[in-house]
């Protein structure tokens, strides 16, 4: 177990003071407007205080028209700064990496949230979406890179892009939901032009030691294994974000597509020449023994989300007794309440099967 709790140096930016990420966790609890709350200050502040080593906030808009669920916290504005600065000088004063990560859900912003008609690489006839003009594309690039100055001036360290999940910068990436005719559609190095643009605007607006990293998703949302892999190699060959988070959904699964199974999901990014990008993973990390045995799978860190919900002090907990067994489901609302959690996130916890008990 003293495995996890060793030190991880990136690139840019501080060291890590140990190998726990926090997932981006959705919550539901942020201000209509996307400011922040009292309820999710606390529950992340509660984390980096448990002992994560770098604690991330939930997915934020970087626009107001890619708003995925209600209660989401904001990046798109100004006004946004008040709360972030707070919660980035909260993060950090308990010795964790702050990030946030930079979100925009495109075609799956509801319309009814939204006020308006999602918007979608192409359009997209099951979402009730439609396609962006090209100068929407250059500006949405432009409001990401934006976003990631403003949270440089809140004082977060860095950002995590959500190309991950279905996402609007992964449907870019899609084949099948990216049906554009232009410079940012038909070849994968067309589809990726958003991602990397963004990187390149950030690179250039913020300080040199402010930290960059990427989420992707290696299948599910029209994403194709093999681009994915190639992509996450040229990614660290070029050497300009600081970490690479796989999202797997089970860290120990096999690939979906056949001419990838016989081995995990997971081999095909720890063979790869990551340089001096860290690699990280998560997917049904739920116990010390799954931490372990992921990392040493010959990744750089893991992230856990369903584990940090039930245990804010997770990373703690388990560097005191490395026989730490999290609690079994379901929990009461009240254990939740006690673990920083707010009645809107627990509500939304609510939604999952078996999660709180009724």
């Amino acid at each position: 177990m003293d495995r996890l709790f060793k030190k991880l140096t990136f690139t840019r930016g501080p060291e890590m003071k140990n190998r726990f990420m926090l997932a981006p966790l959705t919550n539901t609890q942020s201000h209509e407007d996307g400011t922040m709350s009292d309820d999710e200050y606390r529950c992340l502040v509660k984390r980096a205080e448990g002992g994560f080593g770098l604690t991330m906030t939930c997915a934020a808009h970087v626009q107001a028209n890619g708003q995925g669920f209600p209660g989401q916290l904001g990046i798109f504005d100004d006004k946004h700064l008040p709360g972030l600065t707070k919660l980035a000088t909260g993060i950090k004063n308990n010795d964790s990496i702050a990030i946030v990560q930079l979100h925009h859900a495109g075609m799956r912003s509801p319309n009814e949230l939204i006020g308006e008609t999602s918007v979608c690489p192409s359009d997209n006839e099951e979402f009730d979406a439609r396609a962006m003009s090209l100068k929407e594309v250059d500006e949405l690039i432009n409001e990401f890179i934006e976003a990631a100055v403003r949270a440089e001036k809140a004082g977060f360290d860095g950002v995590e892009l959500h190309g991950a999940h279905g996402y609007i910068l992964g449907q870019f990436l899609s084949s099948e939901i990216n049906l554009r005719e232009d410079s940012y559609g038909g070849s994968f190095a067309n589809r990726s032009k958003p991602i990397n643009k963004i990187i390149e605007g950030i690179r250039t607006r913020c300080h040199p030691e402010f930290v960059i990293g990427l989420r992707l998703s290696p299948e599910r949302f029209g994403m194709q294994l093999g681009e994915i892999i190639k992509y996450s190699q040229q990614l660290m060959s070029e050497d300009n974000i600081d970490f690479l988070d796989i999202s797997l959904w089970d860290v120990f699964k096999e690939p979906v597509e056949k001419a990838y199974q016989g081995r995990s999901l997971i081999s095909y990014f720890t063979e790869l020449d990551r340089g001096n990008v860290r690699l990280g993973v998560a997917g049904k990390i739920r116990t010390g023994d799954d931490a372990l045995k992921t990392l040493e799978e010959n990744v750089d860190w893991i992230m856990l989300g369903r584990a940090a919900i039930l245990h804010h002090d997770f990373p703690n907990q388990l560097n005191t007794d490395k026989n730490f067994k999290p609690t079994s489901l379901p929990v009461s609302r009240e254990y939740l309440a006690k673990e920083g959690l707010g009645p809107a996130f627990i509500d939304y916890m609510g939604a999952w099967r078996n999660f709180v008990a009724t």
